[in-house]
């Protein structure tokens, strides 16, 4: 099993940044897909982005080219860096593990974008 705990979300004006942090329990170089999920009120859960433990990723055509995804194995975390946010990013940030030996999620951070 893995936890996830992530952190860095809050409340930021339209146009600024936020970087959100996922640490696991365990080393998650033997995690095939990290990920972040966003879910906003009404919505339903979407992928945001994700990084293979190979390196390769891949982008929500909403946030291409204003979020980066990476991945730091040495100490066990993952990050989405947000820049250019706008209020239709509003939403609960949840982190994700896809491994051979299940699917696991954090507890979600709230990321509040006021226009």
């Amino acid at each position: 099993q893995v936890q996830l705990v992530e952190s860095g979300g809050g409340y930021v004006q339209a146009g600024g940044s936020l970087r959100l942090s996922c640490a696991a329990s365990r080393n998650i170089f033997s995690i095939n897909v990290m990920g972040w999920f966003r879910q906003a009120p009404g919505k339903q859960r979407e992928l945001v982005a994700a990084i293979t433990n190979g390196g390769e990723i891949k982008y929500a055509d909403p946030v291409k080219g204003r979020f980066t995804i990476s991945r730091d194995n040495a100490k066990n975390t993952v990050y989405l860096q947000m820049n250019s946010l706008k209020p239709e990013d509003t939403a609960v940030y949840y982190c994700n593990a896809a491994s051979l030996d299940g699917d696991y999620w954090g507890q979600g951070t709230q990321v509040t974008v006021s226009s």
